[in-house]
């Protein structure tokens, strides 16, 4: 089953019907700074990205994961995934978590997130962060239109256990 990110979250986080644009205070969507990718970020987001709004933190965040991320994994995954939010502006403060398996009770309790109510990564939005558990620290990446991002790009999620998707509201 799709859940789409705003059907996850729970109305009082909705924006209103009546007003779809509206701006709310920790939104990361802003109307008046929100703009359309240019060509050379288009591939970041697929080929529908033309059409579609994106707040300019979101695009700033895609670019910093695409720009930095390796072929291979450097075992620093929860560290990229912390820069791209920082320097993105989506939160705040570096978050303080040693671990990457911590990373979605961090993001929650101090930064805002939501945790969606789906299991499968395909299926996660753009954006999203997917955190995972098992052995050792776990792992961390960020959803992209192609894939999945943290120290490294690949294609495929990991194979570790699921923890949880975790979005921050609008």
């Amino acid at each position: 089953m799709r859940v789409s990110a705003l059907a996850a979250i729970g109305d009082s986080d909705r924006l209103s019907a009546e007003h779809p644009l509206e701006s709310r205070a920790g939104s990361l969507y802003n109307p008046s700074t929100a703009q359309t990718p240019g060509l050379s970020l288009l591939h970041l987001f697929g080929p529908k990205a033309s059409s579609i709004h994106y707040d300019s933190r979101m695009i700033a965040a895609a670019k910093i994961a695409s720009e930095r991320a390796h072929a291979h994994s450097t075992r620093s995954c929860w560290r990229y995934v912390k820069t791209a939010l920082v320097e993105a502006n989506v939160v705040q403060s570096y978050p303080k978590t040693p671990l990457a398996k911590q990373a979605g009770d961090e993001l929650s309790r101090e930064h805002g997130f939501r945790k969606l109510p789906i299991s499968d990564p395909f299926l996660a939005p753009v954006g999203s962060v997917l955190v995972y558990g098992g052995h050792g620290a776990g792992h961390v990446e960020i959803r992209t239109a192609a894939g999945f991002a943290s120290d490294f790009i690949s294609q495929k999620p990991s194979s570790r256990p699921l923890l949880g998707i975790f979005v921050k509201p609008s």
